[in-house]
């Protein structure tokens, strides 16, 4: 099994103390040979934790003393260490088949394993997972999961998956329910596949089989440009009010059954017919808020609770428990965005503000503009910035490119303050590879809530 390999020690950390280096290879943790950052966090979780190291010079086995519960102080340069288990499912509606090529490596990992699907919410369809994997689950407690669903007639997820295994991989999600684990399932729907009557068939299912699941979203297909699959395209208006519907319809067959809605719409959905968001309370805690699902409604009401000086904690990314350790790098997987504080650049007293934001996020921000405006005391503009990397119904904030909103910036006058979501870059870095020093002008980088724009525009230069 290969070791996993230290990747930075924060100065003065338990490890730095205990002569712990960059470089280093964590063969095993108190005697225990690591699969993944998992097993590393329950390993290292006590006041004394014994590392067998090996460096070009050799082995050596140290010992941290810390606090019980407290992090070592060191980054691993991956969170699964024997191997990410790459999906062999050909989904006909995948992203991952619709990148051009050129872009970096990582965003190629087609993964499909259920340790992503826990620390990061990747979504997995289980057609990987085995009778050691429910054991492991069960035994750790690894929840929640997120499960991709997408039909539960057998022959209809299979034909959605191209794979056989899709036909019996959810008896998978019915053990880890009956176990007591808490799933979150999706389904991506496809117009004229998955769709009308197998959409309703679909949610019958759940309702029958799965009904302990903790949520389910409704998602359409991203179509880009790129995509191969002639029968792969965007609904129409017609058809997303049309899935609308069903949603409703069985919200309130779930909260007649089980005094829950448990499946929800994507944003996109509302967006793609103008129909308005449902209350925020409608979303029952917005579970599956990173899946775009409940995150307009958020947004909204962090930007006027911080206008109005109340603070409400924030609902944010829900990535899994080990999110925060000290040794599970999302990069590769899961890609963080930045952890940059927000610079404040030079500009002229008074200086216009321009927020850069896809189409879809122009059409939330637009009613919000005005008392943004009043707040900063300056001239707030929105910058919307057309996907013209992916095209197609690509108009989500998170899928812009460097190109596309150096391209949108180019007639913004020089001294205007620019405020740039995070949620677009990974480190500094696009999706296209280019940076933030790139787009060749000063931007602000800001957490894309809306209590940090609110926080970002309250330092207006006046």
């Amino acid at each position: 099994m290969p070791p996993a390999r230290v990747s930075s020690v924060a100065p003065g950390s338990p490890a730095a103390d205990a002569g712990v280096r960059p470089g280093d290879e964590l063969v095993a943790c108190n005697g225990e040979d690591l699969r993944d950052v998992i097993r590393y966090q329950v390993q290292t979780d006590d006041a004394h934790v014994e590392l067998a190291l090996r460096r070009a010079d050799g082995e050596r086995v140290v010992t941290v003393d810390k606090a019980a519960g407290a992090p070592l102080g060191l980054e691993l340069e991956h969170a699964v260490f024997d191997r990410v288990r790459t999906c062999d499912n050909h989904c006909p509606f995948c992203f991952i088949y619709q990148l051009p090529k050129g872009m970096r490596a990582s965003l190629y990992l087609k993964d499909d394993d259920y340790r992503l699907s826990f620390l990061y919410g990747n979504f997995t369809t289980l057609t990987r997972f085995t009778e050691a994997d429910l054991e492991r689950v069960v035994t750790e407690g690894l929840g929640p999961l997120y499960v991709s669903i997408h039909a539960t007639d057998p022959e209809v997820r299979a034909a959605l998956l191209r794979n056989r295994r899709g036909a019996t991989s959810l008896r998978w999600l019915g053990a880890l329910l009956d176990a007591g684990i808490e799933v979150h399932g999706q389904i991506v729907v496809c117009p004229g596949v998955n769709d009308g009557a197998v959409l309703e068939d679909t949610l019958l299912g759940i309702l029958d089989r799965f009904s302990r699941l903790a949520s389910v979203g409704a998602v359409p297909l991203g179509v880009s440009r790129h995509n191969a699959e002639p029968t792969m395209r965007p609904h129409t208006r017609v058809e997303a009010e049309a899935v609308l519907d069903v949603v409703e319809r069985w919200q309130e067959i779930f909260l007649a059954a089980l005094d829950r809605r448990m499946v929800f719409a994507a944003d996109e959905y509302f967006l793609m017919t103008a129909r308005p968001f449902p209350a925020l309370d409608a979303y029952e805690g917005v579970a599956q808020h990173e899946n775009g699902i409940g995150m307009a409604r958020v947004f909204e009401a962090e930007v006027r609770d911080a206008l109005a000086g109340r603070h409400v904690e924030g609902v944010g990314p829900r990535p899994g428990f080990f999110a925060w350790v000290d040794g599970a790098p999302a990069e590769g997987y899961r890609a963080p965005r930045t952890t940059d504080p927000l610079a404040v650049r030079d500009a002229r007293p008074g200086a216009p503000v321009r927020i850069v934001t896809g189409e879809y996020g122009a059409r939330v921000l637009t009613p919000l503009v005005g008392a943004l405006a009043d707040h900063a005391g300056v001239p707030v503009h929105l910058a919307p910035v057309t996907n013209g990397f992916f095209g197609g119904n690509i108009a989500v904030t998170g899928l812009l490119t460097g190109a596309d909103v150096a391209r949108a910036l180019a007639t913004v006058p020089v001294d205007d303050r620019v405020l740039l979501p995070d949620v677009v870059l990974s480190g500094d870095t696009f999706l296209d590879g280019a940076t933030v020093a790139d787009l060749g002008r000063p931007v602000e980088v800001v957490p894309t809530d809306g209590a940090s724009l609110v926080d970002a525009l309250g330092r207006a230069i006046r």
